[in-house]
């Protein structure tokens, strides 16, 4: 039977919970978020060059993969199968 919930009534931690979700880190996973993607300008570049710590990007990309899976799905509703 299909369970539709409302997004607004749950969170990605609540969905990793419930139907054993996990991050996907390995980086082939979504090739076409890699691919024909345009160049990026002279200020993308430098707003993306590696000048601060490493230690420093991984505790904010910590911190924002914390806070998105705690706060409520924007999408209009998520349909999974128990």
């Amino acid at each position: 039977m299909v369970q539709i919930i409302p997004a607004r009534d749950i969170s990605l931690y609540e969905l990793e919970e419930k139907f054993g979700l996990q991050l996907a880190t390995d980086t082939n996973f979504f090739t076409e978020w890699t691919e024909n993607l345009p160049t990026l300008t002279d200020s993308e570049k430098q707003a993306m060059s590696n000048d601060k710590p490493l230690h420093v990007y991984a505790r904010v990309k910590s911190n924002y993969l914390n806070l998105n899976k705690h706060r409520l799905m924007s999408e209009e509703a998520v349909k999974m199968r128990e």
